[in-house]
């Protein structure tokens, strides 16, 4: 299991409310729209290849938490990766909405990310990684143990 250093998916969440927040100022303009393409490409990098393999993890790793004290505790990176495919998810989706022309659903999509990343970034509640956490209490297997527990 991956482990991570909790406060760097919290500076993640900072820097991509800092993006989210502008792509709403700037939108629908081509800034945004490209602005919102370099999120989602983001987004996408830390689904695929890891929260802690991202150019923001680099920049916490290498700048951020030497300034730091050492982390009280690690966490385990699955919940925070699959907060990053939902965050790609939104983000695509606003993409497309914002390229077909309807930048109010796009704005809508975007504002929905962004709300996540305040979520995240400002209280340490990561919505994503609580989804991530309830679909794994609904689809993880049955302890054997309670599966064959003795029916006498």
């Amino acid at each position: 299991m991956n482990q991570i250093d909790p406060r760097g998916p919290k500076f993640t969440a900072a820097v991509t409310t800092v993006v989210l927040a502008t792509v709403l100022f700037l939108a629908p303009s081509a800034y945004a729209v490209g602005l919102l393409a370099l999120q989602t490409l983001l987004f996408a990098w830390g689904a695929l290849r890891g929260v802690q393999h991202t150019p923001l993890a680099w920049v916490f790793r290498t700048v951020v938490r030497p300034r730091l004290a050492p982390p009280a505790d690690w966490e385990d990176a699955a919940p925070p990766r699959f907060a990053q495919g939902v965050g790609f998810a939104f983000g695509a989706a606003a993409l497309v909405a914002f390229v077909a022309g309807v930048p109010l659903l796009g704005s809508v999509l975007v504002g929905f990310a962004l709300a996540a990343a305040v979520l995240n970034a400002v209280f340490g509640f990561c919505l994503g990684c609580e989804v991530y956490l309830l679909i794994r209490r609904f689809t993880k297997p049955a302890d054997a143990a309670q599966v064959h527990a003795p029916t006498s």
